[in-house]
């Protein structure tokens, strides 16, 4: 068992109502399938366990193997969350890492704002409990709340996604001057969220490039230029090519648990969709091969330019997406938020910075947004609502899939 998770002596943990556990009690028997909420109940099961899976109990059962595993689940950004098959040494080996790079340890106060069936909020609260860290759970709290628990209970280590801090940021509520180290993933900061975090707190910024599938891949912090991703991670192998990346680690996952998802296994690589190049040790990403568009015979990354709008002032989300046109095919639009007065400034300096052919014809102003479970931008949702035409900013759409500071 030593290479799987275990609940360190020192540990603790904390949910969002104050309720603390100080020690797991894992089930018995054959393979686990437990609900997320409550959270301290999952977590107190799942670990010390050899085989389990939070979240989607509806599925079939995680085979047990030979050495301790688990299934995670994928975000979902490009289809249905997919159940991915992992080691438990596969996180174990970067808890390890981490401890070294970020001081993870007995006394650390760490928090995570999602729920554990999501892989970032699964990943930091076991790696804390794992450390001997004191794990709080903020999940099910507002952003306003969760912000104001951070405060008071002096959290150090935040794990957190850029649209939960983009909540926490616009909610009112104090400064965290306690908060030392974020460790973001799921998507890169913009321009605008890093000068609002750092109005939030002193606190260093790590963002990590990864996947369900691989972990981490790359780290990047102050020292990394601003349009990369960052430097390989310790013990990560990444090759670039013209159909995406090749990982090898030793936190990859073992496969899918199911039907296939976008990531192969091949010949001891982890093949992912996502295309980049490696400039100076650094890796620059451009966007998913799957959703390239081609317009006019030219390749556009939408992610390209939802970086660059959000990086506008005036912009605080985006998502590009292709839209037919009789001439070409089709073009670019883009789904915003904001400042609607903006408009003409913005699309001139996308013509600018993309030529006439990439750049988005049109913004659709949202008046909300909608998100997938994982916080990530719903892309269906969002090519739905460009089908029925542009959104007012005074009429919401779709009011249940929206984020705010009620949810």
């Amino acid at each position: 068992m030593s290479a799987g998770f275990l609940w360190h002596p020192e540990a603790r943990a904390t949910d969002a109502a104050g309720q603390e556990a100080a020690t797991a009690a894992p089930g018995a028997g054959g393979p686990l399938m437990l609900p997320d909420r409550p959270p301290l109940v999952a977590l107190a099961t799942a670990l010390g366990h050899r085989c389990f899976r939070i979240g989607a109990e509806t599925a079939p059962s995680p085979e047990s193997g030979p050495v301790p595993v688990f299934e995670t689940l994928s975000g979902g950004t490009s289809g249905p969350p997919r159940r991915v098959r992992r080691r438990q040494a596969s996180w174990t080996a970067s808890f390890a890492v981490n401890a070294r790079l970020f001081g993870i340890g007995p006394g650390t106060a760490g928090a995570v704002l999602g729920r554990l069936v999501h892989s970032l909020a699964l990943y930091g609260a076991i790696e804390l409990l794992h450390l001997g860290a004191h794990l709080h759970l903020l999940d099910g709290l507002r952003p306003d709340r969760q912000r104001l628990a951070l405060a008071e209970r002096r959290v150090a280590l935040l794990y957190a996604t850029p649209a939960q801090l983009r909540l926490i940021c616009e909610a009112r509520g104090p400064v965290l001057l306690e908060l030392r180290h974020i460790l973001v993933g799921g998507s890169k900061l913009d321009t605008g969220l890093r000068a609002a975090l750092a109005d939030l707190a002193p606190a260093r910024i790590t963002e990590f490039y990864g996947a369900a599938e691989a972990s981490f891949i790359t780290l990047a912090d102050e020292t990394t230029p601003a349009d990369s991703v960052g430097r390989p991670y310790p013990g990560v192998e990444l090759e670039t090519g013209a159909q995406g990346l090749r990982i090898r680690s030793p936190y990859l996952a073992e496969g899918y648990a199911g039907p296939p998802g976008g990531a192969v296994w091949r010949d001891g690589w982890l093949h992912l969709d996502e295309i980049g190049r490696m400039e100076a040790g650094c890796l620059t990403l451009r966007g998913r091969a799957s959703r390239m568009v081609k317009i006019a015979d030219q390749a556009a990354f939408p992610e390209e330019i939802e970086a660059a709008l959000l990086a506008m002032p005036g912009i605080t989300r985006a998502a590009v997406l292709p839209r037919p046109d009789p001439k070409r095919g089709q073009v670019l639009e883009a789904a915003v938020m904001g400042d609607p007065a903006r408009e003409d400034a913005i699309l001139a300096a996308l013509r600018v910075a993309f030529g006439p052919l990439k750049a988005p014809r049109r913004l659709h102003w949202q008046a909300d947004w909608p998100a997938l479970p994982s916080g990530k931008t719903d892309l269906a949702a969002i090519e739905a609502r460009l089908g029925q035409g542009p959104v007012s900013s005074e009429q919401p759409a779709n009011p249940s899939g929206r984020i705010g500071p009620d949810d």
